[in-house]
């Protein structure tokens, strides 16, 4: 009892401060908890780089994006041109740090909302924060199916699941078969040991046999792996004809590696996005990391369907000299939906912020996403997202599923190690 009395307590405190501050302020702060630093951290640094373009939208405009909410600048128009600040945390993948740097934002910083935070394991430690202290948190690329399962009142997600992707990798090996005639053999699946690999293990586990699939060998490694050599002599034991891959950064390129040196060829690699789909894999890895197919909520050759996709992109690529990954335009997206919220709210009033994001109906007309707008369930679940595959080909991202948006055939086997040019 006195435990809820201080939590309502200190939840009347807050929206007070709140309140109070958005009638004084020209800004409105919103906390972002990101991996600045350590494994992740060049996914971290395209986030972090999203971010900054979206709040420079807001507050300042953008030339020739006329579609794009916000686009005129000027900040956010119902509360007479508040600017957007961005105060950045660093949770370096850490659990415990995402949790610890929720409370100092919310706590001392005194921001409307938190963004955040990519590793779906921080993400569910650093809302609980949240939660406690009753203060909108928008998710915009934690995959772990979990984290809308929890019964909160304050999480909002606004990318699809990995309920739904791995459900694609299926329905895409069901059509590939049927309509590319490619034969798909035994399955087996290696991913890294947090809450996302995990969970995502588990599902590709649950549905293969649904879908008339074996896997002939499951295969979990320590996550901020420095080494797979008996990891990956496993699995060229099995033998499997498709490797079922969810990895950050870090362990994806060092599986790559030594996928190559112990002569493990695969027909496919099928990844879960992350580490596949950072900058940094074609970058690091050149001609090594063509033919991968791997998930995907974005792409830029879908353009030729949305112009607002090529046009910001461009924005961001005069400045950082890179495309949009997966990640970093679903940040983006997920600043400009904290901040419809808090536009229509009027208000930077917790519940306020709160209800509105809970009536947030954004058309597919006004995302760079390839969704059909942003709606969220009841569970703080956007219902109207969707996921894409894409492959790597001449250093190139190409989307290949679903196939009535593909720009490019399937290549299916990947041709082994020696056979590339």
């Amino acid at each position: 009892m006195r435990e809820t009395m201080i939590r309502a307590l200190c939840a009347a405190v807050l929206s007070l401060g709140f309140a109070l501050g958005a009638q004084a302020q020209q800004e409105v702060k919103i906390g972002v908890l990101y991996p600045l630093t350590g494994p992740a951290a060049s996914s971290g640094a395209e986030m972090k780089n999203a971010l900054e373009l979206a709040a420079d939208i807001i507050n300042n405009g953008a030339k020739g994006v006329a579609g794009l909410p916000f686009a005129n600048g000027g900040g956010l128009p119902n509360l007479k041109g508040a600017k957007i600040k961005l105060v950045f945390a660093d949770h370096q993948g850490n659990p415990q740090t995402g949790a610890t740097e929720a409370e100092r934002l919310i706590s001392q910083e005194k921001v409307a909302a938190l963004v955040g935070a990519y590793n779906s394991n921080v993400t569910a430690t650093a809302s609980q924060v949240a939660e406690r202290y009753q203060v909108p948190f928008l998710n915009p690329e934690s995959s772990s199916a979990s984290l809308t399962q929890r019964g909160f009142k304050w999480f909002f997600r606004t990318t699809p699941h990995d309920d739904l992707f791995v459900h694609n990798f299926f329905d895409f090996l069901k059509e590939l078969e049927a309509k590319k005639k490619v034969k798909v053999g035994a399955i087996a699946t290696f991913n890294e040991n947090t809450l996302w690999g995990n969970e995502t293990t588990k599902l590709e586990a649950k549905l293969a046999p649904d879908f008339g699939y074996a896997i002939v060998k499951q295969l979990t490694y320590p996550a901020k792996s420095t080494q797979l050599t008996s990891e990956v002599q496993t699995l060229k034991a099995a033998s499997p004809s498709l490797v079922m891959q969810s990895s950050y950064l870090g362990d994806a390129l060092l599986s790559m590696k030594t996928y190559k040196e112990l002569g493990f060829a695969p027909d496919m690699i099928l990844a879960n996005n992350a580490g596949f789909t950072d900058t940094e894999f074609i970058k690091t890895l050149g001609k090594d990391a063509e033919y991968v197919i791997t998930r995907e909520v974005w792409a830029l050759d879908l353009a030729n369907r949305n112009p607002l996709i090529k046009e910001v992109n461009a924005l961001y690529n005069s400045r950082h000299k890179a495309n949009f990954t997966g990640n970093s335009s679903r940040t983006f997206t997920g600043l400009m939906v904290i901040a419809d919220a808090i536009n229509r709210a009027k208000s930077t009033e917790p519940e306020a912020v709160r209800k509105a994001l809970t009536e947030t109906n954004l058309p597919a007309d006004a995302l760079i996403m390839p969704w059909k707008g942003v709606k969220f369930d009841a569970t703080g679940q956007n219902v109207l997202g969707r996921g894409i595959l894409v492959q790597i080909v001449g250093g190139t991202y190409h989307t290949v599923y679903p196939f009535d948006l593909a720009t490019q055939d399937v290549i299916w086997p990947m041709p082994k190690w020696d056979q590339r040019k």
